[in-house]
This record gives structure tokens, sequence and C-alpha cells, in this order.
């Protein structure tokens, strides 16, 4: 499933993966099949990958009630409103029905390890998201406790990392302290929980929004292979990139190309969008077996 169609639901929003349909007063959330690399979103889907994310998001909201309250009111089909159930099919395995909430206007990230973004930054300044840190590590090293480092959100394009003093000015002060705590508790629980599964959690992003009674609540996806780093624990190896659960198989076949990472993608041979999938699978299966 590349896009949705449904004449009879008002469309909200599409992501880059997500169509998001405005029910009243609930959402409806539908994962596509769709991949994006370098911003620009793939022509050609990884067949099941909508499913799988869902599966994974549904995996740990029910895993982290115990934290924190999350949006999700189901994920049967036959508890949505009847507008939907003549979509039944399109939505069964891929769709959550969701409570409306007003998001908050940062990215929560968790760092538990250097990386990605945060290791450009660091061999530049040793700093992440201006939190010094200590001399001498290298890419994918450990982080000695996990640090909070949020984003500002990003329609198109990356999503700007910022301090926490800025994510204070953009949600207030409070509500930043809040949900730094929040994250680095849900992060320091699945970090233990994949551990103990031979896959190490890198970093990983949360979004939350305030509900009906004003309370803080974890929203749109949870610690799948699209919001976070997943690396198979006996293969880290600190000093150079690690292997991702994710569309890191993607990446390294564009960065071949002589392409200059603009729209139109270019087209992708069946091999990597079968590897990329078997990645998708690898993470469901190793994370919620």
């Amino acid at each position: 499933m590349i896009q949705t169609d449904f004449p009879d639901l008002k469309l909200f929003r599409r992501g880059k993966v997500r169509d998001v349909y405005d029910l009243g007063s609930t959402l409806l959330m539908v994962a596509t099949d769709r991949i994006s690399a370098f911003d620009v979103i793939m022509a050609q889907p990884i067949p099941q990958k909508g499913e799988i994310l869902t599966s994974v998001s549904l995996f740990w909201f029910e895993h982290t009630r115990q934290i924190v309250r999350n949006h999700l009111i189901s994920s049967n089909v036959d508890d949505y409103p009847a507008e939907c159930r003549k979509y039944a099919s399109e939505l069964r395995g891929r769709s959550m029905l969701v409570e409306k909430t007003a998001p908050l206007a940062i990215e929560c990230v968790v760092r538990g390890y250097v990386a990605g973004s945060g290791w450009k930054e660091y061999k530049a300044s040793e700093t992440i998201c201006g939190i010094k840190l200590p001399s001498g590590l290298e890419e994918s090293s450990r982080l000695a406790e996990p640090i909070f480092t949020p984003a500002t959100k990003a329609e198109t394009g990356h999503d700007e990392n910022i301090s926490f003093e800025e994510a204070a000015k953009i949600v207030g002060q409070e509500t930043a302290v809040a949900v730094r705590d929040l994250s680095i508790q849900l992060y320091a629980f699945a970090s233990e929980y994949a551990a103990k599964r031979g896959i190490i959690l890198a970093d990983t992003k949360f979004e939350f929004g305030v509900d009906s009674t004003g309370s803080i609540i974890l929203i749109d996806e949870a610690l799948t292979p699209d919001s976070s780093r997943f690396w198979l624990a006996d293969e880290w190896q600190p000093g150079k990139p690690q292997m991702n659960f994710d569309k890191q198989v993607l990446r390294d076949y564009l960065e071949t190309l002589d392409w200059d990472k603009q729209y139109p993608p270019p087209h992708l041979p069946q091999d990597i969008l079968d590897k990329t999938a078997a990645k998708y699978r690898e993470a469901l299966e190793r994370l919620t077996a």
C-alpha cells in the first residue's frame, strides 16, 4: 500500500509514512508501506512495512502503559466508527484509532550512544544538543548515561536539534521537564528490554500530546525501526557506523548511485526492497517474540 484513498473520510494529513484521517473526536492513523530516504519518498513501497510498524508500536504501547498513558483507543477495525468499516480490508493490521491531542511542537529524542547527527556535532564541538560530553568518544560509543536531546518538528526536511533550554521556551519549562523525564524512563525501560533480546537501542524519538484533561500522553508511533536506531549487540563495535534495523540497506544502496538526493527518486531493484523488508521483519520478530 503506497497511499490510502478513503473518499468518505476526511484526510487530515499525509506524512512520510502515515495517512491520518479526522473522524471528529478521534483520529484514524494508517501506516502505509511508503519509505523515504534523504527526505525523498521512494516510488516503490516496502512490502508489509506499515503492518510491521503498527505491530511494533502496539507492542510498546501495551508494555509502557505503566510509565505513561498513550493515545491508542483500538487497533481492532470492528471497534472503529461505522464510516471506517467499508475500508476494513485496507485498514486491518496497519491502522489505529487514537485520541485527538494537542501535539507538543518538539521531538523528544533520547540517546544512549553517539550516532547520526549526534556524532557529527560531537566531532565538531564535543557536545550533543549543547550537552558537554567527555573527550575521546568514538562513533557508536556508549554514553555513561542516556541524554535527552530534543529537536524541532519539520514538516519537510530534517528536524533540527535544539538545547533543552530552547525546548523549554517552545513548550514551557514544566512541560519540558515532564517530557524529558518520561522520555528517559521510556528509553531506559525499552533499552533494558531490548538488551535481553540481543539488541541495542542506540537512540529513539518520542512524540507527546496534551489530552482533553490536560495530561501529557504518548502519541504517534513508539520505538519502531523508523523512530529508533536498533543494533545487534554481538556486532556492536565502537569506532564505526553500525548496521541498523531500518532503512540502512536502502540508504547504503542509494549512496552508490549517481543520484542528487532530490525528487524524483531512482528505481529500486527488487533485492534492495526485499533486503529492507527483511530488516524490518527481523526487528519485529526479535523485539516482540
